[in-house]
C-alpha cells in the first residue's frame, strides 16, 4: 500500500491539503475518510468541495433517499454512514447512479472498503495534547491513485504552511 502523511495545524492546514487534492480528483472518484474528529472531516470536505468548485451534499440522520437529487458531473457527494441507521450494506442506498458523475467522500464503516476496491483512504489523527495539530494520512492499493499521492507528496513538500 503507498501512503503518506502530513501534519497540519488547524482548519486552515487542513484547507490546504484539501486544496491540493482538489484537482486531482474527476467524476467517479471515492475517497473514504476515517477517523480523527467529525469537524476535521467536515471541515475537510468543505474545503475540499470550495477548492473544487462544488457544493457538497451532506446527509442527515434523518436521511432518506428521497433527499438526494441529480448531481452534476464533477460535484461532491458527502455520506456521513456512521449517521445512517439501519443501513447494514452502503450498495442498500441505492446511490448507484451518482457515483459515477460525482466525486463521493464516504465517511466510512468498516464494511465500505469492500463495497470500493479503487478508493483513497484518508485517515484523519487526533491527538488531545496538541488539539490544534491534526494528522491526515491518505493511502491506497490502486494504480488509479499512485500519481495522485505522488503530486500530493511533491507538492506538500514544497508548501511552507504545514509543518
Amino acid at each position: 500500500m503507498d501512503s503518506i502523511t502530513v501534519s497540519t495545524k488547524g482548519a486552515e492546514g487542513t484547507g490546504t491539503v484539501a486544496a491540493l487534492l482538489a484537482p486531482r480528483l474527476r467524476p467517479g472518484d471515492v475517497v473514504l475518510l476515517k477517523g480523527g474528529l467529525a469537524t476535521g472531516k467536515t471541515t475537510f470536505v468543505k474545503a475540499l468541495a470550495a477548492a473544487a468548485g462544488s457544493t457538497a451534499v451532506v446527509t442527515s440522520p434523518t436521511f432518506t433517499i428521497a433527499h438526494f437529487y441529480p448531481l452534476e458531473p464533477g460535484k461532491i457527494l458527502h455520506i456521513d454512514t456512521y449517521r445512517l441507521a439501519g443501513i447494514h450494506e452502503f450498495r442498500d442506498l441505492g446511490l448507484d447512479e451518482y457515483f459515477d458523475e460525482s466525486i463521493t467522500m464516504i465517511e466510512w464503516g468498516e464494511t465500505v472498503a469492500e463495497d470500493f476496491p479503487s478508493h483513497l483512504l484518508v485517515e484523519f489523527h487526533y491527538d488531545q495534547s496538541a488539539p490544534d495539530l491534526r494528522v491526515i494520512g491518505f493511502s491506497s492499493d490502486s494504480p488509479r491513485w499512485l500519481p495522485v499521492l505522488d503530486a500530493l507528496q511533491a507538492a506538500l513538500l514544497t508548501e511552507t504552511k504545514l509543518s
